[in-house]
């Protein structure tokens, strides 16, 4: 190749990159001019649902567009994480993320379809919510000591999970008191519910956005909540170490928002700051916080990008206590 050759090929990539960026900024200046599609990795009307809907209700009044929910349940949240890995990084698809789809996927599968953390760019942290364990009002049992001991010898139990967290949950507190349950997997929290309601299973663990509506209603026996601490919303509900007897028993189910990566850095920027708005508004507050026990925790993208690794670690942990194979 002459030098005259290579200069002009340097020329062109240098004109190419320049007008790359200029497009990419005027991309990022003018977002978002379109709606943009939020998908959920789980059924309609479960817990992640309701975090995003109404994030979502909030959001649109910072960003000026609307943002259309997408449910693509399957595969414990994997095929709607997936499906915003590999979109267009232009801020237009997001992803509402669970500890399912970006902290216990490794730990449960062998096939993850995706990388954590080189598929998806951090925005903000949303909120946390602890776990109900609860039976069916035909279970003669009213705490969990009583469960533990009628689970004794028993081979005819069994446990519902729709995700992670609620596989996880059960498995530790099966792990830490002894007892035995057969797995059930349900394609969506809400199909689990009306199974417990029938008493088709015989235990289920879900967090207060699933749960509470049912605990209120008696149509389920609650016996302890997954956290180290009593929850607000039942608060006569003792924690599992308290109820079983165990220490150091805690599981959290949280809800995070991502983009793919390689999303401009001011795209980021304008998502994070409606996050942050919608955080602050009362209607969030209430329908999450008062109703449903959240936690609402808004964080800067490189917090949650730290909270990913920190709990990627958590989560493994918590698999090999409980014992789960990987699938």
């Amino acid at each position: 190749m002459s030098e005259t050759v290579r200069r002009r090929t340097l020329l062109a990539a240098t004109i190419a990159c320049g007008l790359l960026a200029s497009a990419s900024a005027a991309l990022a200046q003018s977002y978002p001019n379109r709606p943009i599609r939020a998908i959920v990795p789980f059924a309609a009307g479960s817990a992640t649902d309701i975090v995003a809907r109404t994030f979502a209700d909030q959001m649109t009044k910072t960003l000026g567009q609307s943002i259309v929910i997408e449910n693509r349940p399957g595969a414990n949240g994997l095929i709607g994480a997936d499906a915003v890995a590999k979109a267009t990084p232009d801020g237009y698809t997001i992803l509402i993320g669970t500890n399912s789809t970006n902290a216990a996927a490794p730990a449960l599968f062998n096939n993850v379809p995706f990388d954590m953390n080189k598929d998806f760019q951090p925005v903000s942290f949303l909120s946390s919510v602890p776990l109900i364990v609860a039976v069916p009002n035909s279970v003669p049992v009213r705490t969990l000591r009583e469960l533990i001991d009628y689970a004794k010898g028993r081979t005819d139990l069994t446990f519902a999970s729709a995700s992670a967290s609620q596989r996880v949950s059960t498995e530790m507190l099966m792990a830490m008191t002894g007892m035995k349950m057969t797995h059930v997997f349900y394609r969506s929290g809400p199909n689990a519910m009306q199974d417990l309601i029938a008493g088709r299973v015989t235990l289920f663990t879900a967090d207060l956005g699933v749960m509470l509506p049912q605990v209120r209603g008696n149509t389920v026996r609650p016996l302890a909540v997954t956290s180290q601490q009593r929850s607000a919303q039942v608060p006569d509900l003792p924690t599992v170490d308290e109820a079983a007897g165990t220490k150091g028993y805690e599981l959290i189910a949280w809800f995070a928002l991502f983009a793919p990566a390689g999303v401009p850095a001011e795209v980021v920027t304008k998502l994070n700051a409606a996050v942050r708005a919608a955080a602050a508004a009362p209607e969030v507050r209430t329908a999450l916080g008062d109703n449903l026990g959240m936690v609402i925790a808004p964080s800067s993208p490189d917090e949650l990008a730290a909270r990913v690794v920190a709990e990627a670690a958590k989560w493994a942990e918590a698999a090999r206590v409980a014992g789960i194979e990987k699938q």
